[in-house]
């Protein structure tokens, strides 16, 4: 994306503390996985200037996709973003579950699923990719055609862009971790030395949680 609108992105993210960042009191992911980042972007739904930039800026990069006829939400931070996108551009909008419900008509898509339909995948976080590309698996096996994913931050994990070129699917994000810590520096956020902790992480989360845990028990 454009380096103005990526670094508004993270900027208006901070600000509503939407992105919070502490390298000494690291958060704990679902995964166990210790991180100096937590990242919950639904929080822009509740700030009307935020959710209308963020909603124009993923109309605008729509653009640099293929045709598509359809928007998707990715269950379920993605839903929200998916809709509003769907309604500027007025097409219609689904929404791809996890799984399939375990109850009723056990969708995994809700929506209507129309076979050769061609969709743009919304989703907020890109860490690893797994749940995107599970919808983009779910999608292709209902034959429609996935143009690619749009979402609005990626903590830039070299093993998501793998997973996201072996499925043979483009991924666009408005923003991403390094210019996020840019400008965070640049807001004094945090410090230069903090920087230089936080991109440490991003370069291996796995050994960083490690070492924080071994440290911590010292």
């Amino acid at each position: 994306m454009e380096t103005e609108t990526a670094a508004k992105v993270a900027t208006y993210l901070l600000q509503i503390n939407a992105i919070k960042l502490d390298s000494q009191k690291p958060f704990t992911w679902a995964s166990g996985l210790r991180s100096p980042i937590y990242c919950d972007n639904r929080l822009s739904l509740s700030f009307p200037q935020v959710r209308t930039f963020l909603k124009n800026s993923l109309v605008q990069a729509t653009i640099l996709f293929p045709e598509f006829d359809r928007v998707a939400g990715v269950a379920t931070a993605g839903i929200p973003h998916g809709m509003l996108v769907a309604d500027v551009l007025d097409l219609p909008f689904l929404y791809i579950r996890e799984k399939p419900k375990s109850h009723g008509r056990q969708n995994q898509i809700e929506g209507e699923v129309k076979e050769g339909a061609k969709i743009l995948l919304i989703e907020d976080l890109i860490s690893t990719g797994g749940s995107s590309l599970q919808a983009v698996r779910a999608a292709r096996e209902a034959k429609m055609e996935v143009v690619g994913v749009l979402a609005l931050f990626s903590y830039g994990f070299p093993e998501a862009a793998d997973a996201f070129a072996k499925e043979n699917c483009p991924l666009i994000t408005l923003s991403n971790y390094s210019v996020l810590l840019r400008e965070a520096t640049k807001l004094n956020y945090i410090t230069e030395e903090e920087a230089g902790v936080l991109e440490n992480w991003s370069n291996n989360p796995q050994k960083w949680s490690d070492t924080f845990n071994q440290n911590s028990q010292i």
